[in-house]
């Protein structure tokens, strides 16, 4: 054969085992910063040796998703497929798969892979890992040649190490957004100890506000709700809040003056850090997980005077996110969420906008069936 038929015979032969080793599946996918979510098919690899495929249940949607959608934090390349609160069953294991097997149900949050070696992944925070983790979506695929796509699909292929077990006593729906607004309120109410005899407070009431309420009063906390909406105050209550507080209402803050131990602040909007670090006790934390998109300015003072701390906190590795599920299965802690087909998805994202939700979206994946 002439060297060239060779090649090309070669090349072909690779061609063909590249399809035979993925799957197709429906999809939504941003196609520009500029255009509505619309149906599509992407590929899925096999799984490996160490992986596992999930059939898609449900999947939660994060205004993370739509950041990245319209390319608001730079860096999107298209098409994005975004959705990185997964849960659904699985359908097939690689031959060293050990964490789960098919038939049962799993999840997969914001993380698909880390380089495993550094400081960080060994000490089980792969969120902070020092080579950057493969995000869920939106990253490039050490898989392949492109990039992740996310939990807007039908199915999903990831590495054990990051698959999650999903205790089966829940609503499976409402346990999907605990895949990152629950451990993005779970991780740094544990890794500051919040717990009976302290005073807690929680800014704002949305989707990660409304899970800061619930596992704070689930530690033992006295919680304390921070809103400038004064017609939340019965949901929060009803969510565990024992005290709500309009923020608006500077009389009412000034009550709450060096009285919390530790404050965690949910908000992205624009609003003033100072008038919370008042309100913490000598050594309190206040702890940032909303990202507004203005810098906020911070008085020295608010922080020499008492010995105040004020920090920020990025979801949760692989092991505390489990231990976080395994804590909502023992208390019965889901989100509290609105069902939509992924067709209602550039609605939803309207109305996240406008704060119109109580409290996540949740996209039932059945609706994938007539998506592309």
């Amino acid at each position: 054969m002439h060297l060239f038929e060779r090649a090309r015979a070669a090349y072909v032969a690779q061609i063909r085992n590249q399809e035979e080793t993925m799957t197709t599946v429906n999809a939504f996918a941003a196609p520009s910063a500029d255009a509505p979510l619309s149906g599509t098919t992407i590929d899925r690899r096999e799984p490996g040796p160490s992986d596992v495929e999930i059939e898609i249940a449900y999947c939660g949607v994060c205004h993370s998703d739509l950041h990245t959608a319209r390319n608001e934090w730079n860096g999107t390349t298209y098409p994005v497929v975004p959705g990185h609160e997964i849960v659904g069953k699985v359908t097939r294991v690689g031959a060293d798969v050990t964490k789960v097997k098919a038939g049962e149900l799993a999840g997969v949050g914001c993380m698909v892979d880390s380089c495993r070696t550094c400081e960080p992944c060994c000490e089980h925070e792969e969120q902070f890992c020092e080579q950057g983790c493969t995000f869920t979506y939106n990253s490039p695929d050490k898989n392949g040649d492109g990039q992740t796509y996310g939990g807007y699909s039908q199915r999903v292929v990831v590495d054990e190490a990051f698959v999650l077990k999903v205790s089966d006593k829940l609503d499976l729906a409402g346990v999907a957004p605990l895949l990152c607004a629950g451990i993005t309120t779970y991780s740094p109410l544990r890794h500051w100890n919040v717990g009976k005899g302290q005073k807690v407070g929680i800014v704002g009431l949305g989707g990660l506000g409304h899970m800061g309420v619930k596992f704070a009063h689930a530690f033992g906390a006295h919680t304390v709700l921070f809103t400038t909406s004064p017609g939340k105050t019965e949901d929060a209550k009803r969510l565990g809040a024992n005290e709500v507080v309009v923020s608006k209402d500077a009389e009412e803050m000034a009550k709450h003056a060096n009285s919390f131990d530790f404050i965690l602040d949910t908000v992205s909007a624009e609003h003033d850090y100072n008038a919370y670090l008042a309100l913490l006790k000598r050594n309190g934390s206040m702890v940032l997980v909303g990202v507004p998109e203005v810098p906020a300015p911070v008085a020295a003072g608010s922080l020499i005077f008492g010995r105040k701390h004020l920090a920020g906190s990025l979801i949760g590795g692989i092991k505390e996110t489990q231990e976080m599920l395994d804590f909502c299965a023992e208390h019965g802690i889901v989100s509290d969420i609105e069902m939509i087909p992924i067709q209602d998805i550039n609605k939803a994202y309207e109305r996240m906008l406008k704060s119109d939700v109580k409290y996540r979206f949740v996209i039932d994946s059945k609706s994938l069936a007539e998506a592309a």
